[in-house]
């Protein structure tokens, strides 16, 4: 019975939180579509101008390219670090080797030296 009510539990948690992503979704969807009062004033005024229309594909090519920008500044931060990275742990190995080197550079032996 106790695992029943967990398995129920969690397809619940699991329905909820699909229903969030969706509806987040949904948000990010609404912001990119243009807002209904806009579209309620061009109806109005008639068909825009051939400049506004040039003007709303400029601002959408913009925003896209905007988006992209964003993203390939995280690529270049996360290379970045990832570069970081493998220059300290190189710079670990080379110290590790010349340690060894300073230390026991007589190839090996067990004989200590005085």
């Amino acid at each position: 019975m106790e695992a029943e009510t967990q398995t129920l539990t969690e397809a619940e948690a699991l329905q909820s939180r699909n229903a969030i992503r969706s509806i987040k979704v949904a948000l990010l969807l609404s912001r990119l579509k243009p807002s209904s009062v806009d579209r309620r004033l061009t109806d109005h005024r008639g068909a825009a101008t051939e400049k506004e229309e040039a003007l709303r594909r400029e601002i959408g090519d913009l925003k896209m390219e905007v988006v992209r920008e964003r993203l390939r500044n995280k690529r270049i931060r996360l290379c970045g670090l990832m570069e970081l990275f493998l220059e300290v742990a190189v710079l670990f190995v080379l110290c590790g080797l010349l340690f060894a080197i300073a230390v026991g550079g007589d190839g090996g032996s067990s004989e200590l030296r005085y």
